[in-house]
């Protein structure tokens, strides 16, 4: 380039840098309004609870009077607020088709203590081996006789209940043949929940 002395030199006029936007980190949309902040606050809820004593009290109080009102219900008969397993409608089945026959088993805690009672008197009095064991024969036997009224019981049960709900009623997670032959051997008057019936012969429905 040739240079040129006539030529007046072009006014350089500086290029002032562009103001930069000056953001307040306060403003702008991304800042929650004051209503948000107090929704946001209210919503805040700590995970464990202040007084874990208190806490685990109150718990325990509120299990404890739920355990007391099932097991009134139970007593007097009430359905509706006896425990979840108590309702099941294969296990009030159960319940009626026991309570409607006659069980060897639940005279079996008595006959026995009244077996072995006879037979401690009869072996200090007499002084014979042989009274013992005609009294150890009586109770085995009569459990045996048990036993076999329980199987009879549960075959016909086991039955009526496939033919009624299924499967699903006996299967082994039901736990149907232990509530079964459980209630059977014990006394009527004390059993849990309480028959429905005073008497004997009223035989659930098919």
């Amino acid at each position: 380039m040739t240079w040129n002395p006539f030529k007046k030199e072009e006014a350089q006029t500086p290029v002032e840098p562009a103001e930069e936007k000056k953001t307040d980190p306060s403003a702008g949309k991304g800042r929650p309004t004051p209503k948000m902040k107090k929704a946001q606050a209210a919503g805040i809820r700590p995970l464990v609870p202040a007084d874990r004593k208190a806490s685990a009290k109150a718990a325990k109080a509120r299990m404890r009077e739920r355990e007391n009102r099932e097991y009134a219900a139970m007593q007097s008969g009430d359905l509706n607020n006896m425990p979840k397993s108590e309702r099941l409608p294969w296990r009030i089945y159960i319940r009626d088709y026991v309570d409607a026959r006659f069980n060897l088993g639940e005279w079996f805690i008595p006959v026995a203590f009244a077996i072995l009672i006879v037979s401690m008197f009869v072996t200090s009095a007499v002084q014979n081996a042989w009274a013992s064991i005609i009294m150890m024969t009586l109770m085995y036997g009569y459990l045996i006789a048990v036993i076999i009224d329980v199987w009879l019981m549960w075959r016909k049960l086991k039955a009526k209940l496939i033919a009624k709900y299924g499967e699903a009623s006996v299967a082994k997670g039901s736990r149907s043949f232990s509530y079964a032959w459980s209630r059977s051997i014990q006394m009527r008057r004390w059993r849990l929940p309480k028959p429905r019936y005073a008497k004997r012969g009223h035989w659930p429905e098919d």
